[in-house]
């Protein structure tokens, strides 16, 4: 008779236990994007600094149809017959990807990397990589993701849907120190557990806004060798950053040791959503034989996607084809507006903040010289209400740190975006910023002592050296 209540109590519920849910959908990080999404829309005459997408006056909606058309006719000139072509746009396709061969001969090109196109994996966007990577790597509890921090939320939120242990290695203020994350490397041994990767985003990081520098760069390669471990290299803004930027740690990976994550979300359009991983690292079976670490990602992949869009493919690869592969001559335009903007936005920030009166404040900023972000700091704790309260009555947006930190910290730090800004909405936005410190700041003091503020782990958001620039 119980047994009948407790199967009809069953029947009647019409409603999920969050409970009995995937640990990883409570978790906060996966809820910060939607949050900025509800607040932006909740105040649309707000500026937002937070979005770190493209800006739109780079996109013309005609261009979209030339780039399909420049590599139908490739495909045409390569030998296809119009039934290998009408395939090749409207069927599944390889899931590896049809694309690889063009990819390749950019990467070669125009970032000194040379690979074979099989050792290249076409995906969507590079958060499907993320998590291909992660699945094929990471085998037991005792394998753990290192990952530099602040760190973009991405690999931390795909390491919490995989169930992957996260080691935060923090950045100083003048940005990656090697010894620290063989500290960490060392530390994790001594637990028992294996560092079996290490995520990092060389140029312009998402969020910092910091830049490896090159003496910096041979030591993780260096390390990574001497500890066994692989590198993560996620560079999305690199090509679309004013100047020549540092080599990427691909380029001159010796020992196959960095698995090298690309996306063209800001370099050609992120409607695409097309991306890939080179895995060029040997795989040994059982039996001894080998394969490359890409054909372990394939098979993951023909599970989750089974593949990218052959469309999308279509247009990235047109759009490759009609710059020779050169990534930074197709987006020499936007580098060029993305650097004015980041200069537009520190100019603007010293007016409304002069030094002495920041020095006053407790507020600093880095300064980047390229990339989407930087990361400002401020005497008051700042998260989810406190942006709302900027949203609502100064109007204006921005991301709270600590979303960023895999841990706990970055409570006093924000992170300012500037790629999707006109010059006179940054020029209204850093106002209403200047408006919103300078009253944060009043009413914190009322409350408590400035110079008592914890320096917590958002100190990485200071002025980093010209070396890590």
């Amino acid at each position: 008779m119980a047994g009948t209540t407790v199967a009809a109590q069953t029947r009647q519920r019409d409603y999920l236990e969050m409970a009995e849910l995937h640990g990883s959908v409570s978790e906060p990080v996966l809820d910060t994007m939607n949050f900025l999404n509800e607040v932006t829309h909740r105040y649309p005459d707000a500026i937002s600094f937070a979005p770190g997408r493209p800006y739109d006056g780079f996109f013309d909606t005609e261009q979209v149809f030339t780039h399909i058309r420049r590599y139908l006719d490739h495909l045409a000139e390569q030998g296809s017959s119009p039934a290998d072509i009408r395939t090749a746009l409207y069927q599944y396709g390889p899931t590896a990807g049809q694309i690889r061969q063009i990819i390749a001969d950019s990467l070669r090109v125009d970032e000194d990397t040379d690979v074979p196109p099989e050792s290249i994996v076409v995906t969507v966007g590079a958060q499907e990589a993320m998590l291909l990577v992660l699945r094929a790597l990471f085998a037991g509890p005792d394998d753990v993701l290192l990952v530099s921090s602040p760190c973009y939320v991405g690999i931390t939120g795909a390491a919490r849907l995989l169930d992957v242990a996260v080691r935060p290695v923090e950045e100083r203020e003048d940005g990656f120190h090697a010894a620290d994350l063989e500290a960490a490397v060392l530390a994790e041994g001594a637990r028992g557990r294996r560092p079996r990767a290490f995520y990092v985003v060389p140029d312009h990081s998402n969020p910092s806004g910091n830049t490896m520098g090159p003496k910096a760069r041979e030591e993780l390669l260096e390390l990574a060798e001497r500890h066994d471990f692989l590198v993560l290299e996620d560079s999305p803004y690199r090509q679309v950053s004013p100047g020549t930027p540092l080599p990427t740690l691909k380029s001159r990976d010796r020992a196959r040791r960095v698995v090298h994550l690309g996306s063209y979300s800001k370099t050609v359009f992120p409607g695409a959503r097309v991306g890939f991983v080179v895995a060029d690292q040997r795989v040994r079976d059982a039996t001894g034989g080998e394969r490359l670490l890409a054909d372990e990602l394939t098979k993951i992949k023909s599970m989750v996607t089974v593949n990218t869009s052959s469309l999308s493919q279509a247009a990235v690869a047109g759009a490759l084809l009609g710059a020779r592969g050169r990534l930074s001559e197709l987006n020499a335009e936007a580098a060029t507006y993305y650097g004015e903007a980041m200069r537009e936005m520190l100019r603007r920030l010293d007016a409304r903040l002069p030094a002495a009166r920041r020095e006053a404040l407790g507020v600093r900023w880095n300064e980047p010289s390229g990339g989407f972000f930087l990361t400002m700091r401020v005497p008051f704790r700042v998260d989810n209400a406190v942006l709302t309260t900027s949203a609502q009555d100064f109007g204006v947006i921005w991301t709270p740190m600590a979303h960023f930190y895999p841990g706990t910290g970055g409570h006093h730090g924000i992170r300012l975006s500037i790629s999707y800004l006109t010059p006179a909405e940054i020029d209204e936005g850093t106002a209403r910023l200047a408006r919103f410190i300078e009253a944060h700041c009043a009413s914190h003091s009322a409350s408590s002592a400035p110079h008592n503020v914890p320096h917590d782990a958002s100190h990485s958001t200071s002025t980093s050296t010209s070396g890590s620039q």
